[in-house]
C-alpha cells in the first residue's frame, strides 16, 4: 500500500481505497439527485392516474348524493316488503319481551322514520305494544335515533351536493333560518305537525345547524305529540274514554295552531327571501 506522502516530503498519492469510495460517493449522490427528481413526477403521475381518478369520482358530492338516494330508496322498498304496519293487527313477535322488545323497537322505529314510515302509526303502534309510559320512552328513543341517522346521513351525503343549489330566495331564506336560529326552529318543526318528519331531518343536514341542537330540539318538541299518540293507541280499545279523547285533542290542536301559523308566517318569508 502506497501512504499519503512520500518520505522526502513530495506530493501526497492517493490510495486505490480512497479513490474508490469517492468514487462510491459520487455514484451515491448522482442516484439520489435522480430519485429526488423523480419523486414530484412520480407523485404527480399518482394523483391523475386511473385510480385517483376513480376515487375522486366516488368521493364527488354527486356520487355521495346518489348512494344516499340509493340508500333511501332500499330502505322505502323494504318497507313495502316487510310491512311494519303489521304491528298494529299481529301485535309484537312473541319471542321477543321486557326491555329486549322495548329495546328492538325502538332501534325499528328509529330506523322506519328514515324510511318514510309516518311517525303517527308508529306512535299508535309504541302505545298498542307497551302501554302509554313505555310506549312514550321507547317512541321518543326511536325518534331521536332516526332523526340522527337522517340527519348524519344528509350531512355526509347530500350537504356537498345540495347546499350548490339553494340559489332561490325562499330556499336561501329557509337555510338561513335553519342555520342561525336552528334549535328554536327545529323545535317549532317538531311541536307542530305541520312539516314532515323527514323533511325536517333532511333540510337541517343540507343548512348548518349543529348536531346538539339538532337532537335537543328533536328530543323536546316531539314529547307532546308523542305522547298524545301513545296514549290514544294504549286506549284505542275505549275510544269513548276521557284519555283517549283528550289525547285526540292534543293531536288535533297542535295541527290546527301549525297550520295557522304556518299561513301567517307565510309573508314574513317571502319578506326575507326578497
Amino acid at each position: 500500500m502506497l501512504d499519503a506522502t512520500n518520505r522526502s516530503g513530495g506530493t501526497a498519492t492517493a490510495t486505490p481505497q480512497a479513490t474508490a469510495g469517492k468514487l462510491g460517493v459520487t455514484t451515491d449522490l448522482a442516484v439520489a439527485a435522480e430519485l429526488v427528481g423523480a419523486a414530484p413526477a412520480a407523485l404527480a403521475t399518482a394523483r391523475t392516474g386511473p385510480a385517483a381518478r376513480c376515487l375522486r369520482l366516488l368521493l364527488s358530492p354527486w356520487s355521495r348524493l346518489s348512494l344516499l338516494l340509493v340508500l333511501l330508496a332500499g330502505a322505502a322498498s323494504s318497507v313495502l316488503l316487510f310491512e311494519p304496519q303489521r304491528l298494529l293487527a299481529d301485535g309484537w313477535p312473541p319471542q321477543l319481551g321486557g326491555a329486549a322488545a322495548a329495546l328492538a323497537f325502538a332501534v325499528a322505529y328509529g330506523l322506519c322514520t328514515v324510511a318514510f314510515v309516518p311517525r303517527p302509526l308508529l306512535n299508535l303502534a309504541g302505545g298498542a305494544l307497551f302501554g302509554s309510559q313505555l310506549g312514550l320512552g321507547t317512541a321518543l328513543a326511536g325518534t331521536v335515533l332516526g332523526a340522527g341517522v337522517a340527519f348524519g346521513l344528509g350531512r355526509m351525503l347530500g350537504q356537498d351536493a345540495l347546499r350548490p343549489l339553494l340559489r332561490a330566495r325562499w330556499l336561501k331564506a329557509a337555510d338561513g333560518q335553519l342555520s342561525r336560529h336552528g334549535f328554536r326552529s327545529m323545535m317549532v318543526a317538531r311541536l307542530f305537525p305541520g312539516v314532515p318528519f323527514w323533511a325536517a331531518n333532511y333540510c337541517a343536514a343540507v343548512s348548518r345547524m349543529g348536531w346538539l341542537p339538532f337532537l335537543l330540539a328533536t328530543a323536546l318538541g316531539s314529547i307532546p305529540n308523542t305522547a298524545a299518540y301513545a296514549v290514544a293507541g294504549a286506549r284505542a280499545s275505549s275510544p269513548t274514554s276521557p284519555a283517549f279523547l283528550i289525547a285526540m285533542g292534543f293531536i288535533a290542536v297542535p295541527a290546527l295552531v301549525g297550520a295557522v301559523v304556518a299561513w301567517r308566517k307565510r309573508h314574513h318569508l317571502r319578506g326575507t327571501a326578497s
